[in-house]
């Protein structure tokens, strides 16, 4: 038993640390963003987001496969990672010369020649990405999330003041190619400076050959899920305009924004504390639940309040070039409801099961999603948005199946664990919205201001009126963290 207390409390620290530096990474990210998006135009953001495809299907390498095997490998070996170190290496290495040298073509082929200056320079993030994934790695198995949470943190900081100062400067577009390569070059050497792991010459580099079964497939079905999530932008850009291409990625980056965040500190953190427990049925499967339950409880209300705060979000904050971007930000904002319960799932698949049914699976949700892209894409922009929220909901439906397979929590036990959230977001969002009605006449910023206290008011309101289990568990984890921070 206390061995089972003390891995739940490591979990709920690692998700509190987590959260409490996602929430500042993305206020200070946001700040940098708006300060930024005032001073280019759509038509940059256009530019930075053909090429962040490239970086994202490649960066899946790096990211995927060998890394995540080493955190659900029982017991690593230092030959493991120092083999994996190096297949990172390289790989960044061969992918940044490829890309690089074919920048000239992918410039020819939109027709805008900035690409080829700003790809060399931003296609950096790869190679510096790898040389930091071990010790990112390690750190995730041995559950340091403070000190992890504390690098990041302060990566997002450097890097957001180096795009602030490069904005107000007149760098324009060199300001965003500036914040994310900084942010990725300081995470790395703060990880080098606070890890003692170094690929050292008297460890033997171990084969990837026993890891390979699985990572090989996590890495297909990842690049399949990074393919399909960026190839609407590839041609976008190609067959509308950069303005077009601007308007959805600035409303795609807004809507990332709490949605990543806050899923990357609850998968970073249940991943290995999942893998732990596998093999405990009773306690695998509660987990599975209870992760849910509490995802949901954060992400659906957020999602919906921001829904209904977005036109008057973007009229306080962005300039007025940016407002084409707020029908694209409420479509899309809809991906956040589905997306973090479908991650979940996801996450239990890669615990439960050998890697081939996550395959299949991708192979069944891309038919789907081609057939969406194919009906959407000559539409219009907001079909191919449409299409993608279409496409979000099909993901989460399927990933929810399949781990009925894998885990004993029922489908009638999940569903009556959410929808009590469901209903309670559903109540909070009339209150918004009704909010809104009556204070049309007054500024954006008292309107604002006025609908995101009756959300939160409602919002915790009812939940502790009708003793709701998700928002006593997220108390009791409120609770633990600050008592944590008090000692």
């Amino acid at each position: 038993m206390t061995g089972e207390r003390d891995l739940s409390q490591r979990v709920a620290s690692g998700v509190a640390w987590n959260i409490a530096e996602k929430v500042g990474s993305t206020l200070l990210q946001a700040i940098v963003s708006i300060i930024v998006a005032n001073r280019i135009m759509p038509e940059d953001m256009g530019i930075i987001a053909i090429l962040t495809v490239f970086v994202t299907l490649t960066q899946v390498v790096i990211d995927s496969g060998f890394s995540q095997t080493l955190i659900r490998k029982a017991d690593p070996t230092p030959s493991d990672f120092k083999a994996v170190f190096r297949f990172n290496l390289i790989a960044s290495l061969v992918i940044y010369v490829a890309l690089t040298a074919a920048s000239p073509l992918i410039a020819s082929y939109y027709g805008w020649g900035l690409i080829t200056d700003i790809a060399p320079v931003l296609y950096l993030l790869l190679p510096l990405n790898a040389l930091c994934v071990i010790q990112n790695t390690i750190m995730v198995r041995e559950f340091r999330f403070a000190e992890l949470s504390t690098i990041i943190f302060f990566s997002s900081l450097i890097s957001g003041i180096l795009a602030i100062a490069m904005a107000l400067t007149g760098f324009g577009v060199w300001s965003l190619v500036g914040q994310r390569v900084g942010m990725m070059a300081t995470k790395a050497v703060l990880l080098w400076y606070r890890s003692a792991w170094r690929p050292r010459r008297d460890v033997k580099c171990g084969s990837l050959r026993e890891m390979a079964p699985f990572s090989l497939r996590l890495i297909a079905t990842d690049m399949i899920t990074a393919i399909y999530n960026n190839i609407a932008q590839l041609f976008i850009g190609k067959i509308y305009s950069a303005d077009s291409l601007g308007y959805f990625n600035q409303a795609q980056k807004l809507k990332d924004m709490p949605v990543n965040a806050t899923m990357q500190s609850i998968q970073s953190v249940t991943f290995p504390a999942l893998a732990k427990i596998s093999t405990n049925e009773q306690k695998f499967d509660e987990g599975y639940r209870r992760v849910v339950m509490l995802t949901a409880f954060i992400m659906l209300p957020v999602m919906a309040g921001v829904i209904a705060t977005a036109e008057d979000i973007f009229h306080l904050l962005l300039r007025p070039q940016w407002h084409p971007s707020i029908p694209y930000f409420r479509i899309m904002c809809l991906i956040g409801i589905f997306y973090p319960i479908s991650a979940i799932a996801y996450n239990v698949l890669k615990v439960r099961s050998n890697g081939r049914i996550i395959l299949w699976m991708e192979v069944i949700k891309k038919g789907i999603m081609t057939i969406i892209l194919a009906v959407t894409i000559p539409m219009s922009v907001m079909a191919i948005a449409w299409g993608m929220v279409a496409a979000s909901a099909c993901e989460m439906v399927l990933n929810v199946g399949a781990t009925m397979r894998y885990a004993g929590l029922s489908l009638g036990r999940f569903l009556r664990t959410l929808l009590p959230i469901v209903l309670l977001t559903t109540v909070m969002y009339a209150a918004t919205v009704f909010v809104g009605t009556y204070t049309q006449d007054w500024s954006v910023a008292l309107r604002l201001a006025a609908k995101i206290a009756t959300g939160i008011t409602t919002y915790v309101a009812v939940g502790y009126a009708t003793r709701m289990e998700a928002f006593s568990e997220a108390l009791a984890i409120a609770r633990q963290f600050a008592n944590k921070i008090k000692r």
